[in-house]
């Protein structure tokens, strides 16, 4: 492996005019700089990351920690976040935690030991004492989408109190009374403030307060689709559903199907917070409050390098828009819209 001195000879210029040119520094003539470069170009050299980030006590590496990459939310949010902290320099270390604490501890003493000059969290739950070492250290954090009680850091995330607005909105307008909410855990602040908002303001919107139509999953297909099964098999028949993530409006739907089959399922309107793309192709297809992730993760690379740098950064709650889809399916036939149990 070529070392630093081979650059420096086969380019003709001292080891530290390398050295300088190889760092990044810009106190060097453009010819040296056009010399060294060809010459690291042409040898196959390498920096090395770890000294030279020992040098400089920064790795211009962001440790990046999503939920679930499966959700196309967190997906977007990656991939914006990554091209962004690219644009300003640094390169993103990304790590899932799959709605797991213990997966996320894991990956935060991951993220410790690489050094990483500032992290970009969206948290499972309460501060965990490995979350609460790393704080101790002083590192840098923002917050994305989520919150943590007792965690003082920026926070960058969907308005889940408008999205919700904008969900009551258009069940009040197509005349929905018998809602199904599946909602989140109420252990994670986008669970907890989605289904408070819904409780909050469905009797406003004319919708039944009776809880036997509210339960909860874990975010993800599978559990969301059990919550589902458990509302049905309370004895209420729903004429919407409401679907807390993307995910869960997934399992939901995979819920009415097991137990109502396909004809009776495609019956029952069913809305999402979130947007996935294949919504518009279902029957009936389903309405969404769409999201701007990639938002999430620019302003959250832009707040965390302000804090790296030393500047402040600013919180901000994204707004979000409803797309509806119910003209595809046209006016609501055949569904009750008084509140009623299976007898």
């Amino acid at each position: 492996m070529s070392t630093i001195k081979d650059v420096a000879r086969r380019a003709g210029v001292s080891l530290g005019t390398a050295s300088r040119v190889l760092s990044g520094s810009a106190s060097t003539s453009p010819e040296s700089r056009a010399k060294v470069q060809a010459a690291a170009a042409e040898l196959g050299y390498i920096t090395h990351g770890p000294a030279r980030s020992l040098r400089r006590s920064r790795t211009d590496v962001l440790g990046l920690l999503v939920s679930d990459i499966r959700n196309p939310f967190f997906s977007e949010l990656a991939h914006a976040a990554e091209s962004e902290a690219m644009k300003r320099g640094y390169t993103v270390l990304l790590a899932n935690a799959n709605e797991d604490e213990v997966q996320a501890d894991e990956y935060l003493r991951i993220f410790a030991s690489q050094r990483v000059d500032g992290l970009l969290l969206s948290p499972q739950g309460p501060v965990t004492p490995r979350l609460a070492a790393l704080l101790a250290s002083r590192l840098p954090v923002v917050l994305l989408n989520r919150s943590v009680e007792g965690l003082d850091a920026p926070l960058y995330a969907t308005d889940n109190a408008q999205g919700v607005g904008l969900v009551l909105d258009w069940l009040e307008r197509r005349g929905h009374r018998d809602v199904a909410f599946v909602g989140g855990p109420v252990t994670i602040s986008t669970g907890a403030e989605r289904q408070a908002a819904y409780i909050a303001g469905r009797e406003a919107h004319g919708i039944s307060t009776d809880d036997a139509f509210v339960d909860a999953g874990d975010f993800l297909a599978e559990g969301a689709a059990a919550a589902m099964i458990r509302i049905l098999d309370r004895g209420v028949i729903p004429t919407a559903v409401f679907g807390a993530n993307g995910p869960t409006t997934l399992g939901a739907l995979r819920g009415l199907r097991e137990r109502l089959g396909v004809e009776a399922a495609s019956r029952i309107e069913v809305i999402s917070f979130d947007d996935l793309e294949w919504f518009e192709f279902v029957s009936p297809p389903i309405t969404s409050v769409r999201n701007d992730a990639a938002a999430i993760g620019r302003l959250g690379v832009a707040g965390l390098i302000d804090l790296i740098e030393g500047r402040e950064a600013v919180s901000a709650r994204i707004a979000m828009s409803l797309v509806d889809r119910s003209l595809m399916s046209g006016p609501l036939v055949d569904r009750p819209q008084t509140g009623h149990r299976v007898p």
